[in-house]
């Protein structure tokens, strides 16, 4: 059985700033007299509940707002509910409640009211396995770590934080399945699933990479 690393995110502790993994993704951060909100837009149930998870060991009220339809994300905006029928499109919008706790997310994570990535950001586990739980899938050579289609600005800079971190990838356009980065290798393939550590029992099988045993 192969032995959990000191750089799991089984094994190291959970912060705050781990919560970025959702804006890596398609994710929204948005500032406001009442504190600030984190949402995103996802397209399974499972990845919402798993998030709540990873919000609740960090402190964060987070909710699920499952078969909503809902108004197109633009930069710093958050998530609402819109109109039933809106666009015919059904999803689950996972938020968090306001809460100045996230003003130091939001600061580091936008360059006025556009979604940035900070400068010298560390691929920790636990921001690495909240990036895959909100856009991470399985595809026929590797996996893919979604982007945000909106943020096209934050590709080069994440593709660059993964390839400090020992999974250097190559970034997919919408033609290619993504935007995305793909991680490919076995090597790389197996440090990210070390790094991501055990996948959450919501998650259906081969969807969130494991270590072989």
């Amino acid at each position: 059985m192969s032995q959990l690393s000191l750089f799991s995110a089984d094994l190291t502790p959970p912060q705050l700033s781990d919560l970025g993994g959702l804006l890596a993704a398609h994710g929204q951060i948005a500032a406001g007299p009442d504190g600030v909100r984190l949402s995103i837009l996802l397209a399974d149930q499972w990845r919402a509940e798993a998030l709540l998870r990873e919000c609740r060991v960090r402190d964060v009220d987070a909710e699920v707002i499952a078969g909503s339809g809902t108004e197109p994300a633009v930069g710093a905006q958050e998530l609402r509910p819109a109109a039933v029928g809106d666009a015919g499109r059904t999803a689950t919008i996972f938020r968090s409640q306001r809460t100045a706790t996230l003003a130091a997310l939001a600061a580091d994570w936008t360059r006025g009211a556009v979604k940035a990535v900070p400068a010298g950001l560390p691929l920790t586990p636990g921001l690495l396995r909240c990036w895959t739980i909100a856009a991470g899938q399985p595809a026929a050579v590797g996996f893919l770590l979604g982007l945000d289609p909106h943020a096209p600005d934050t590709y080069e800079p994440l593709a660059a934080v993964c390839a400090a971190a020992g999974l250097a990838g190559s970034l997919l356009g919408v033609r290619g399945g993504g935007p995305a980065v793909r991680i490919v290798g076995y090597r790389r393939c197996a440090r990210l699933a070390e790094m991501i550590g055990t996948p959450p029992p919501e998650a259906p099988r081969g969807a969130f990479p494991a270590l072989s045993h």
